[in-house]
């Protein structure tokens, strides 16, 4: 069996996070004692006390959410993981147990309006992102759309309180079956130069992006025979009549911004040469948790993961120049929506890469096989 190499492979070399995960979500066999033991050692690792160093005391993580880094030369996060969204993103990947204390008070954190205002009112844009916080959440666009999925993303997506972001998360691949081209649905700037003359669509006109897609993949709530049918049809749609150059934005108001990647392209099967698409693996991931082997795109990258793992169960990938190399590294280095998911906390050594690359394989093939 190509897994058993895989798994072996992993078992020898990879680190307290992919061996926690590996132990607890593809093998199933820890007791409570052995997975408690495995998760005293995620505890201890680098990013993990670093988001832990993060939690304030009303319970939030960081500072804002996909904010500023940095603001009129005042430096907003020391690190990458003191956004919000990166931390929370972290301890999904981390597989850190929603009943957990630092999860506990972020989610009660992120129910609560007052705290949320309190939160996003350390600069001006950050005050206006608060107050139109709901404005374009059915086509890729508001704090609020980030906090849902960060709360589904740490295991309270069937929760009442993120029900009907579910429901919209749903209706906004559901509408691609109504249409055969992106034209069908956009407009474009009258009285504009050509800089700014791109397509777009209203803010409350429904269009999928990945915030959608991680929420549905990251709850159950919505799932029946037929809904995920629909799913599955309308991303296979989506692939068909989507082209490589399509563009879009949101008009929120009268201002105009690019949707956090919103879904205007078809999604790519997975190569192991050098990819230069978005966050290929994780995507793919949750297309797999969405509709399995309904979707093509899902298939054909299995088919190709397969063919990888069959000399050793090793999956890597060929780098033609350093710098290459040097980008794939630095897109897993953290946690953001438009990175790789990596588990290892460094990639110093080749291993390490493949350590991640060979667990992303295993459990995407894990997840097709019904295991999710």
């Amino acid at each position: 069996m190509i897994l058993s190499k895989s798994i072996d492979f992993l078992l020898e070399n990879a680190g307290d996070v992919i061996k926690y995960r590996l132990h607890k979500e593809i093998l199933k066999d820890l007791n409570k004692v052995e997975e408690e033991n495995l998760l005293e050692k995620v505890f201890q690792t680098p990013y993990y006390k670093l988001v832990e160093s993060y939690v304030k005391p009303n319970g939030y993580i960081g500072s804002g959410m996909h904010s500023w880094s940095n603001w009129r030369g005042m430096v907003l996060h020391e690190t990458p993981l003191q956004d919000g969204e990166a931390a929370a993103r972290l301890l999904s990947n981390y597989a850190i147990p929603k009943n957990k204390q630092i999860i506990i008070n972020f989610i009660a954190a992120l129910r609560n309006d007052e705290i949320l205002k309190e939160e996003f009112s350390y600069i001006s844009p950050e005050i206006a992102r608060f107050r139109d916080r709901y404005l374009g959440i059915n086509s890729g666009y508001s704090i609020s759309l980030l906090n849902y999925t960060c709360q589904a993303l740490l295991g309270y997506g069937d929760d009442d309180e993120v029900r009907a972001f579910t429901e919209t998360s749903y209706n906004a691949f559901e509408s691609v079956l109504h249409i055969s081209a992106l034209s069908d649905i956009t407009k474009t700037r009258a009285n504009s130069g050509k800089k700014y003359n791109y397509p777009y669509i209203e803010q409350d006109m429904y269009f999928p992006c990945q915030y959608h897609l991680e929420t549905l993949a990251h709850t159950t709530t919505w799932r029946n025979d037929k809904h995920i049918e629909t799913i599955a049809n309308a991303i296979n749609h989506l692939c068909e009549i989507m082209e490589d150059d399509n563009l879009l934005h949101v008009k929120i108001g009268n201002k105009y911004y690019a949707p956090c990647w919103a879904y205007v392209r078809p999604f790519k099967v997975f190569t192991n040469e050098v990819a230069t698409e978005v966050a290929l693996r994780k995507t793919l991931t949750h297309l797999a948790m969405v509709g399995g082997d309904k979707i093509d795109v899902v298939c054909q990258s299995a088919d190709v993961v397969k063919t990888a793992l069959e000399k050793d169960g090793v999956l890597r990938v060929k780098f033609d120049t350093p710098y290459h190399k040097k980008c794939f590294k630095q897109n897993m280095s953290i946690p953001s929506p438009y990175s790789e998911i990596s588990l290892e906390t460094s990639h110093k050594s080749d291993i390490q890469i493949w350590c991640d690359l060979t667990f992303w394989a295993v459990q995407f093939l894990h997840i097709l096989n019904r295991g999710l």
